[in-house]
């Protein structure tokens, strides 16, 4: 399987759409939001300080995934990292490694695209029992910090460079 993260800059207008087509399954957008919520946050910034990233699989865009620096990061970010939101792999395609891959490759790209940053940070729900496992299994530490999120207490993990 041949896999690459890429900036969604660099998508072309036929992968644009395929981007678009991406879909989770309905009790992840809980946790995720949907790629249309993403893609807005996304255009709605000039700056460089929101990034979107997809996954090929064979050219072909399979997951997404957003990056944000300062004036962006939660209250709860430490300034000098990036943090990782609406991790987003196409439901049809589960279960295929799509979602290590893309955080495998993901401290290559956010170096690539922020030389500065230390570290790479994000929250997720404590009841994320699946997503929990695939940060843990990907080097990812848990910080020992919860909070109140939007839809239920939320872990705090890190990966530092």
């Amino acid at each position: 399987m041949t896999t690459q993260l890429v900036p969604y800059e660099h998508l072309n207008a036929v992968q644009r759409l395929q981007v678009e087509a991406i879909e989770i399954h309905p009790q992840q957008k809980q946790f995720s939001g949907d790629i249309h919520g993403a893609l807005h946050s996304l255009g709605g910034t000039p700056t460089d300080s929101i990034k979107g990233f997809a996954l090929l699989h064979e050219d072909v865009p399979v997951a997404f995934l957003l990056l944000k620096r300062p004036p962006f990061l939660p209250d709860w970010a430490s300034e000098d990292t990036a943090t990782l939101h609406a991790l987003q792999v196409d439901h049809r395609l589960q279960g295929k490694g799509l979602g290590k891959a893309c955080l495998q490759a993901l401290p290559d790209v956010a170096r690539q695209a922020w030389p500065q940053i230390k570290g790479l940070e994000l929250s997720v729900d404590a009841h994320n029992e699946s997503a929990l496992g695939l940060y843990f299994k990907q080097g990812w530490v848990d910080r020992g910090e919860a909070y109140k999120g939007r839809i239920g207490y939320e872990r705090r993990m890190a990966l530092a460079f």
